[in-house]
């Protein structure tokens, strides 16, 4: 289930006009870094994290730009948003809608009816939803097991992707829930 992982990346990055002349070792780091962390690369794929960051060959001039590109060879530390793929975090946020969890870098939409197969009541002051028959509830702060259902990702803002999960099947749920209904089971 792990969703993190390092891999060895080779890219671009454009040294501008003005900054030719600096170290190029030092300059490479810092545009690697500003130039990829945070972004979403391929489908689906988060860079959080840039180390180990190399210049490779000779930089190319593009005629009528004046920067030099630059390959560079990294390891990058990146997390990846599969469908299907269940998830454990934390409760962040609760609204009337819903409750956002927090997993990995990025938060998930919880939506009301995929919380539990029971009628949800929401007590907005308190930030919970609490279920009708059952009483269980989520609040901020509790620890949550779900499933990836829809991904949208937002390549300019990957905080901004849209994710929506659900609770709704066995072995889902807050943490607590997981393990009652395991106890009974084993009874």
């Amino acid at each position: 289930m792990s969703m993190y992982i390092k891999v060895r990346r080779k890219d671009v990055v454009r040294i501008p006009p003005e900054r030719l002349g600096e170290d190029l070792n030092e300059l490479a780091e810092e545009l690697t870094q500003n130039t990829f962390e945070g972004r979403i690369v391929g489908d689906r794929t988060l860079i959080v994290l840039t180390a180990n960051i190399k210049p490779e060959g000779e930089g190319r001039i593009v005629h009528g730009d004046g920067a030099v590109y630059q390959d560079v060879a990294y390891d990058a530390i990146t997390f990846r948003l599969d469908n299907q793929e269940v998830i454990e975090g934390s409760v962040c946020e609760v609204l009337k809608f819903g409750a956002f969890i927090r997993f990995g870098p990025l938060d998930g939409l919880l939506h009301i009816s995929q919380v539990m197969d029971d009628h949800i009541d929401v007590d907005a002051d308190n930030q919970r939803l609490i279920g009708k028959e059952s009483k269980r509830d989520i609040k901020v702060g509790v620890d949550t097991r779900a499933r990836i259902v829809t991904v949208s990702v937002n390549e300019r803002s990957p905080r901004e992707s849209k994710i929506g999960l659900t609770m709704r099947q066995p072995g889902l749920g807050r943490l607590e829930w997981i393990e009652e209904d395991f106890s009974r089971t084993e009874e």
